[in-house]
């Protein structure tokens, strides 16, 4: 499974990457795909999949584009 995947922020430097596209062996979850970034599932964030938010134990499919960003605000 192929899944394009955008990295915002510090979280970059722990990805190693801004934006490609992942593939996946089987079928994981967004909590899967933290770890397989080894993004610290710790630190706060939020996702998205295909410009919708969604929690870490929803289930990705192939084609899918999932942004990670670390929680900000500004004004």
């Amino acid at each position: 499974m192929k899944v394009q995947v955008k990295v915002i922020g510090y979280l970059i430097h722990q990805a190693g990457f801004g934006e490609k596209e992942v593939e996946i062996s089987g079928p994981a979850t967004a909590d899967e795909l933290l770890t397989i970034l080894h993004i610290e599932k710790s630190l706060p964030k939020f996702l998205t999949r295909n410009g919708q938010g969604i929690t870490p134990a929803e289930k990705l499919e192939d084609g899918d584009r999932v942004v990670i960003a670390p929680l900000y605000s500004g004004g």
